[in-house]
């Protein structure tokens, strides 16, 4: 599966979109789900159909709601330049944002599943003993619900990497910038004869996601042996 130099910088931008997309969005997905699955507060359906709500919009309109608010002339486009020098729109800082929005939803989704398989007895218990809820939240919570955590991470991260409707439209397809896979799989197959570097790249995307499923199975069953004492 040769590759040319522009089909190893799209390869190597999908995995640095997809690996920061990840590690920026875990944290925040995790509290999200923890607040859906534990807690009862005004707006929660508010909030659960916003954190959903790119799932069911075209990739291409959640791009373009994303140039209008992150893009150079959008407020927050415009406060994170001025205040950061951070500019999104059409570089690669963009891709990741596209794939956090677009992956956020299948994190909380996998997370929130496996914090509602947890007995809140058991929380409970340890709060009547005296631990603080951080306490009981990273001793007891944070370890039962890891496999979840992993699942909820692989699948953002293979969201990440196989994004193309609201990053294209967001931070275009300049090979060499923001060009990732699908969006060089895209432009391939638009150029007669460029099938066959198409194939190649498909390939690869293929092997990425197959890898990242079989790593999270590996680590969800060691978390789980771990947990059992086995």
């Amino acid at each position: 599966m040769s590759m040319d130099a522009a089909g190893w910088d799209a390869l190597r931008l999908s995995l640095l979109v997809g690996v920061v997309a990840t590690l920026l969005a875990l944290p925040l997905a995790t509290w999200i789900a923890w607040l859906l699955a534990r807690r009862d507060f005004w707006g929660k359906s508010i909030l659960n159909a916003a954190v959903h709500l790119p799932l069911v919009l075209p990739p291409v309109v959640t791009g373009y709601l994303l140039l209008i608010a992150f893009g150079r002339t959008g407020p927050a486009g415009r406060f994170l330049e001025a205040t950061f020098g951070l500019v999104l729109a059409f570089r690669w800082t963009g891709a990741v944002l596209a794939a956090i929005v677009m992956g956020f939803p299948l994190m909380v989704r996998a997370i929130r599943l496996a914090i509602e398989a947890v007995d809140p007895k058991i929380e409970a218990a340890a709060g009547t003993l005296g631990a603080p809820g951080y306490a009981v939240f990273a001793t007891i919570t944070l370890p039962l619900i890891a496999p979840g955590i992993l699942a909820g991470a692989v699948m953002g991260f293979a969201k990440a990497i196989g994004e193309f409707g609201a990053t294209i439209t967001f931070v275009a397809n300049i090979p060499g910038e923001t060009q990732t896979l699908p969006s060089a799989i895209y432009a391939l197959l638009q150029v007669p004869g460029g099938e066959g570097a198409a194939i190649t790249l498909v390939l690869w995307a293929c092997a990425l996601a197959l890898g990242a499923v079989v790593l999270s199975e590996w680590l969800a069953r060691r978390v789980a042996r771990r947990i059992a004492g086995t």
